[in-house]
């Protein structure tokens, strides 16, 4: 069973899940619904659940449980923190359009670099950059109007842009394209609720 942007349980079967895993942070509503919403307007047909990756997706040569439990090791041992989320921007390269990290985005590095080791341990195509990806693939001609429509709905937002991170996901790709919650951990100790 896993766990489905939406909230709902469904069952994934073995030959649908893909070689694919991550290390997330959910972000939490209002922010977290709002952000989904955006990337729904912005880039139809995407199903998001708005996260902060805290390892990007990687292949994994051994058992995801072993690597889940090294994830869990280090992740409990980092205290919580807060995130903020400051403005929008684009990746040059592959035109991602993001939303920059500001508070937090330290303390994301210094995970990422004591997690991307042992069972975990990927070569990552770029150097990681924590972020909030709001559009992605999109069409060469459409990038600048996606761009717009991003930072028009972005600058409009009167909610939090803050959130506290107590806990991250361990996360699988499946062949329909979503992803699929298989363990959470607690940052410090702090109960997860």
């Amino acid at each position: 069973m896993g766990l489905y942007p939406n909230g709902g349980h469904q069952v994934v079967s073995a030959d649908e899940r893909l070689n694919i895993f991550a290390l997330v942070i959910y972000i939490p509503d209002p922010l977290g619904r709002f952000l989904d919403d955006l990337r729904r307007e912005v880039a139809p047909g995407c199903d998001p659940h708005a996260h902060v990756s805290v390892l990007p997706p990687r292949s994994l040569a051994g058992d995801w449980r072993e690597a889940s439990e090294e994830a869990r090791a280090l992740t409990e041992g980092m205290p919580s923190f807060e995130i903020e989320l400051n403005g929008l921007k684009q990746f040059p390269v592959t035109e991602v359009v993001y939303i920059e990290l500001g508070k937090g985005a330290s303390e994301l590095h210094e995970l990422h670099a004591n997690l991307n080791s042992g069972a975990l341990k990927s070569e990552e195509p770029f150097t990681y950059h924590p972020h909030v990806t709001l559009a992605q693939e999109i069409p060469r001609g459409d990038v600048a109007a996606v761009y717009s429509a991003a930072r028009r709905r972005w600058n409009e937002y009167r909610g939090p842009r803050r959130f506290r991170v107590e806990r991250a996901v361990f996360v699988q790709g499946t062949m329909e394209n979503r992803w699929i919650d298989l363990a959470e951990y607690c940052l410090g100790g702090v109960a997860v609720r």
